[in-house]
């Protein structure tokens, strides 16, 4: 009879955990679509011609007194985010792991930025401000959000599940895009058909996204739970982000692997993200595309990474996370030197390069997220993924400004384009480096059997 007991109780344990993975899953297909129809499709080439549309003659725009490129505005604007979510980001993670309730502050932070993307609406004629603060406030909310989300993955699946889980999660998310931005191709494409301006329908798409993230928000909300854990009502003080910031990585010393596995992470991520961010800029401003093209071909990037999601969580089972990863950082320069080379009005071409990008784009970011997950010491995990997730999901600095930087010295978005390069082979030589089965054991984790 105890037998049977304890038996009734891991099938409930597993129950309820099933549960709670599917939950999680759903804040993946809620948030994913701010970063494929806003951030990658829409934004970038819209609030760059409202820019343009407030420019001076030389092709400047003035905020707050400062010379700024109408061409490199977005990219900047996304630069300034981080600035943001760096003071903002350590100091909701340290305190979702003392105070145990990561809930409310994730749905906190979920709906100011589903309310910042909903208030884009709003952005038309020259107003590049209003679209700055907004894509601002809604990549900061954003990257808190997804901090506080990744930072459940350890707590929800246990170690030989990780990479199954987080690939499942990158999937919804591919998918929940692939679905509106059929939706967006629709109402683009044939505005005219219901009455509406091209600008107008751009706008109704950008705040589309801030309606489904919100709504969709509601099922996570309710699925996931908090958890008391072994640093919670520490007593300790609240510090300023900053200060906070500088304390996890003081931490993070302690564990040298952790943070060895953190730098090349965000190196190449960096990479990833504006290679997501930009890409739109990129075909429409230097390839001379249109914008029903290169929805088509976000779309074709969306499809594809559900599978290469799902494909490459089946590699890192065979040669595990580590090695899949890496080869993903070959594909993805690969990828770059092709993109330099692209000719001017020819979508095949593009469309190619998007398949290729899909392929690689959702396991190595999916895995990624895995195996940090086993680095993080037991207790600590908002508040080491609050240092991880700022590199994460258009959040990168470094990337946009070096894009944006290029662009403005040179005039030339292939230039641009060919300078992230540096990043995925400066991120494998670095990952290539940490032995991460050491790694995982330093931090007091169980060592997977493959990884």
């Amino acid at each position: 009879m105890g037998t049977d007991t304890v038996r009734t109780d891991e099938a409930g344990e597993a129950a309820d955990r099933r549960r709670e993975q599917r939950g999680w899953y759903f804040y993946d297909w809620a948030c994913s679509v701010y970063s494929t129809s806003v951030l990658t499709v829409f934004l970038g080439p819209y609030l760059t011609e409202v820019a343009k549309s407030a420019a001076d003659p030389d092709g400047y725009v003035h905020p707050l007194g400062i010379p700024v490129r109408a061409g490199s505005f977005f990219a900047y604007s996304v630069s300034l985010s981080v600035i943001v979510a760096v003071v903002v980001m350590p100091l909701v993670g340290a305190a979702a792991d003392r105070t145990g309730r990561k809930k409310p502050l994730l749905g906190a932070a979920a709906y100011l930025g589903a309310t910042a993307t909903a208030g884009m609406f709003f952005l038309d004629g020259d107003r590049y401000l209003l679209g700055g603060v907004l894509l601002v406030v809604a990549n900061a909310a954003q990257s808190v959000a997804m901090m506080l989300y990744n930072s459940y993955l350890p707590q929800i699946a246990p170690p030989e599940e990780r990479d199954a889980v987080s690939s499942r999660g990158w999937a919804f998310g591919y998918a929940s895009g692939s679905l509106v931005l059929v939706a967006n191709l629709i109402l683009f494409t044939s505005h005219d058909s219901f009455g509406l301006s091209e600008g107008m329908a751009v706008r109704i798409c950008l705040a589309s996204a801030g309606l489904w993230w919100g709504a969709f928000a509601l099922i996570p909300l309710r699925r996931l739970r908090d958890r008391r854990t072994p640093v919670a009502d520490t007593g300790e003080a609240a510090v300023p982000g900053l200060r906070q910031l500088a304390a996890t990585v003081r931490d993070m010393r302690r564990h040298p692997l952790t943070l060895a596995f953190l730098l090349a992470y965000l190196i190449y991520n960096d990479g990833i993200q504006t290679v997501i961010s930009q890409a739109s800029v990129y075909g429409s401003e230097e390839l001379g595309l249109g914008q029903s093209t290169l929805i088509v071909a976000v779309l074709l990037v969306q499809v594809l990474a559900v599978c290469g999601a799902l494909g490459m969580g089946r590699l890192a089972r065979r040669h595990g996370a580590k090695r899949t990863i890496l080869g993903s950082l070959v594909a993805w320069t690969l990828i770059l030197s092709v993109g330099y080379f692209l000719p001017a009005g020819a979508p095949g071409w593009f469309f190619v390069l998007a398949a290729g990008i899909g392929l690689v784009l959702g396991g190595s970011q999916a895995l990624s997220r895995s195996l940090f997950s086993h680095l993080v010491p037991p207790g600590k995990e908002a508040e080491y993924f609050s240092a991880y997730e700022m590199s994460d999901r258009g959040m990168s600095w470094l990337g946009p400004l070096l894009f944006g930087l290029t662009y403005q010295l040179t005039g030339s978005y292939r230039d641009a384009i060919i300078s992230l390069v540096l990043f995925f082979v400066l991120g494998f030589a670095l990952l290539a480096r940490v032995p991460v089965r050491r790694a995982i054991g330093d931090a007091g984790n169980p060592v997977p059997e493959r990884i």
